[in-house]
């Protein structure tokens, strides 16, 4: 194998996997803000002393952004060498970037089927096309192209690349297929091959046919996957076929229609039709909130924050549907914290003690983004039953965001019981920020008691009855110990 060093290739597979699905570990976030900083060394050191993926990964950015190859790859050895798929493909990724063709097409080649054979063969082909081995690569792929993930991997890999004829003949063999046995009424039809085949005839310039193809995959109902319809109205309004388009939003498919076709009015300057359209569909539509949605998209692009908030103020008392918290989000986004706050003020007593769960910490953070962290803090005092886990990190939050770090730090110290993996990414990021990285470090469990954490903590909720998650958002927080991100979570999921 390429290179030499000290680091031994002891990483378990196991290990590597749950750090992904888990973010245990270093979180990202809190690797991210010691490579500010300057303590890459300390990164590096801790990717080969913890066998930390996220720590390996960042500190192989860094180096790969600094010309450091050499050093990058040692980095990264102890991983690929396991076989782990994103590791081959940031170590193979490294060596053809020296220079080193062979020895990266060595090591992302699959070592029999292995944990997960399509992942690795897509790993493969990757590396093969970069090596300028493009049939090697499609070659590669063909076994396993009943994988709707890797069949799409194939049209993407392959663009531009002169394969369009080769790729288009695979992608319509299992088109074809998928149309037969959708009339012989049997189930689990490859639908992404409709859409596939269309995608190559487009980009072949064979943009007609595509549309006739696509169009008529739909109109037979030939897939029930909403991208089928979605990627058909996309299509139409690539290549100007507006008519079409309009016919498509006010029939059976509208909803699959109406974002391209916003989109398409909106770059042609016709915005003010783009929000006629849409507010024509939240009048005339029992469940609009798809429609509400779009039009508060289209009025903040617009610079018309006002206009977006009052679109949407009829859903505010909605628990389910409604469009409160995206509306405060978008506020904060521009500034606006106390038109957010007044909107939650606003709301009524119902709402407010049905949504009890979300509304007091969401209020706190505003609070605390706009300078009024004290007096969130007051009323955080003057609030008893918040559970204790709660109330620390969002009082340790609050203290940070007031300038007083140690306090903040003090008292996650103090903390016990709860999320572990949430307190100490919260209590880390912030020891980063005072300048103690080795702390910062010191206060993350290894990967053994982080996993062996994690199996307690499920084990407790299904004692519990509850959901045998890692926290919030999979235990991913930011800096502040906050769940990273708001995708995918209900309505009125808490902020903190």
């Amino acid at each position: 194998m390429v290179g030499g060093g000290s680091y031994p290739a002891s990483v378990n597979v196991e290990d590597l996997e749950w750090q992904t699905d888990s973010y245990g570990g270093v979180n990202p976030q809190v690797v991210d803000s010691l490579l500010e900083r300057g303590h890459l060394e300390l990164v590096v050191r801790a990717a080969r002393e913890r066998e930390d993926w996220f720590c390996a990964s960042g500190a192989v950015r860094d180096l790969r952004a600094a010309g450091e190859f050499e050093r990058a790859w040692e980095v990264v050895r102890p991983f690929a060498e396991t076989g782990w798929p994103p590791a081959v493909a940031v170590g193979a990724a490294i060596l053809l970037e020296r220079g080193l063709v062979e020895e990266a097409l060595v090591l992302a080649r699959p070592a029999g089927e292995g944990r997960e054979p399509g992942e690795a063969s897509k790993v493969y082909a990757e590396v093969l096309v970069r090596a300028g081995q493009v049939d090697a690569a499609i070659d590669v792929l063909v076994p396993h192209l009943r994988d709707e993930r890797l069949l799409s991997f194939l049209v993407e890999m392959t663009e531009g690349q002169g394969r369009d004829g080769r790729v288009l003949d695979l992608v319509t063999s299992l088109a074809e297929e998928a149309r037969r046995m959708h009339a012989e009424g049997r189930r689990g039809i490859p639908g992404r091959a409709l859409v596939l085949q269309a995608t190559v005839l487009e980009r072949s310039g064979r943009a007609d046919e595509a549309i006739a193809v696509l169009g008529a995959d739909v109109a037979a109902r030939r897939s029930g996957e909403e991208i089928m319809r979605a990627s058909y109205a996309r299509l139409l309004a690539r290549h100007g076929r507006m008519e079409e388009l309009r016919q498509m939003a006010t029939g059976d498919h509208e909803y699959a229609a109406v974002e391209p076709l916003v989109t398409a009015l909106e770059e042609t300057g016709r915005a003010e039709e783009a929000e006629t359209l849409l507010r024509d569909h939240v009048a005339a539509t029992d469940c609009p909130r798809e429609y509400e949605v779009l039009l508060m998209e289209l009025l903040v692009r617009q610079g018309r924050l006002d206009d977006a908030v009052e679109a949407v103020r009829p859903t505010f008392e909605d628990r389910w549907n409604g469009l409160l918290q995206s509306t405060v989000v978008v506020l904060a986004e521009h500034g606006r914290h106390d038109q957010a706050l007044c909107l939650l003020e606003e709301r009524s007593a119902e709402f407010l003690e049905e949504s009890a769960h979300w509304v007091p910490s969401t209020r706190w953070w505003l609070m605390g983004e706009s300078g009024r962290s004290r007096d969130a803090i007051a009323e955080i005092e003057a609030t008893p039953e918040l559970e204790p886990e709660e109330r620390d990190t969002t009082l340790a939050w609050l203290l940070a965001q007031d300038g007083r770090l140690d306090e903040a730090i003090g008292l996650l110290r103090s903390c016990s019981g709860g999320d572990a993996t949430r307190l100490a990414t919260q209590l880390a990021g912030l020891l980063v920020r005072r300048d103690r990285p080795l702390e910062a470090l010191a206060v993350i469990p290894g990967i053994a008691a982080g996993r062996e954490a994690e199996r307690r903590r499920r084990e407790k909720n299904r004692q519990r009855g509850t959901r045998s998650d890692t926290g919030d958002n999979g235990g991913r927080t930011d800096e502040s110990g906050r769940p990273a991100g708001d995708d995918g979570g209900c309505a009125d999921d808490p902020l903190f």
